[in-house]
């Protein structure tokens, strides 16, 4: 096969994806909801001289929980029950409590944001799941559509590229094969292509056979390709970042699929 060849044709610009913070900032933040939680409960305890706040530090638990998983919500609990006892617990910025009636409320505080959180974390879970199955399911409708309305090839691999990418969250990329020549006519995320991906997408379009990554002869590839064999010589090769951890079960049948759409839409007349 001879040379690989990027983008002889314009792709359309991609949308940018909408910001998503840090492992790290979703724990700093909910450790700033808990600090402002601590201020807003000594100002409520100046104003109206009651020790019942414990409640207080549930807040941001729940919105840990909800805006950021699991994870951040137990920072946000820990956090919360550390500066109930410091702040608000006799003897006052000491870790220690003297009073029982003091422990029974910091304890019941861990116990009531601790499944706060985890209920709060699995409806987050559920949500995000629901909202990836209907973006999947809206773009393999676009793709199905492409195909029945026998939509140019380079507008159909762009349909079945996002496709992919909004499924596993994964860069994708989909070569056109001419003459041995390959060319990138369709891509969603932002690919890093290395040599080694070159290569292993030259091995499925010469082979006709899957090419995994971390697999001969594709072994040092971060993309696993999968070539379509079309009519009149037109062939197409589908890659997946094989890195990305946004594969859920189920994700060969979903690639096979797409994999059917565009060669379906090979197979019809232009």
């Amino acid at each position: 096969m001879s040379e690989f060849a990027l983008g002889p044709m314009a792709l359309p610009e991609e949308a940018a994806a909408p910001p998503r913070f840090s492992n790290l900032a979703r724990h700093a933040l909910s450790l700033l909801m808990v600090a402002a939680t601590v201020v807003i409960a000594e100002a409520f305890q100046a104003v109206l001289q009651t020790h019942g706040l414990t409640l207080f530090f549930v807040l941001p638990v729940v919105i840990s929980a909800t805006s950021f998983g699991w994870g951040p919500s137990i920072t946000a609990t820990i956090a919360g029950v550390l500066c109930y006892d410091f702040f608000f617990t006799e003897p006052k910025f000491s870790l220690a409590i003297a009073s029982p009636a003091d422990i029974c409320d910091a304890a019941l505080l861990f116990v009531i944001a601790g499944i706060v959180s985890a209920v709060s974390a699995q409806g987050r879970q559920r949500a995000l799941a629901a909202r990836r199955a209907a973006e999947q399911a809206d773009t393999l409708r676009a793709l199905a559509h492409a195909v029945v309305e026998r939509r140019p090839e380079a507008e159909v691999a762009s349909a079945a590229a996002a496709a992919l990418q909004r499924s596993f969250q994964a860069a994708t990329v989909i070569f056109g094969e001419r003459e041995g020549r390959l060319s990138l006519i369709a891509k969603a995320g932002v690919p890093h292509l290395g040599e080694a991906d070159e290569a292993a997408a030259r091995a499925a379009a010469a082979s006709h056979v899957p090419v995994r990554a971390g697999a001969y002869p594709a072994d040092t590839a971060g993309f696993d390709f999968w070539p379509i064999v079309g009519s009149e010589g037109r062939n197409l090769v589908v890659g997946v970042d094989a890195n990305a951890a946004g594969r859920p079960a189920g994700s060969e049948a979903l690639i096979e699929l797409v994999v059917a759409y565009l060669a379906a839409s090979m197979n019809v007349p232009q």
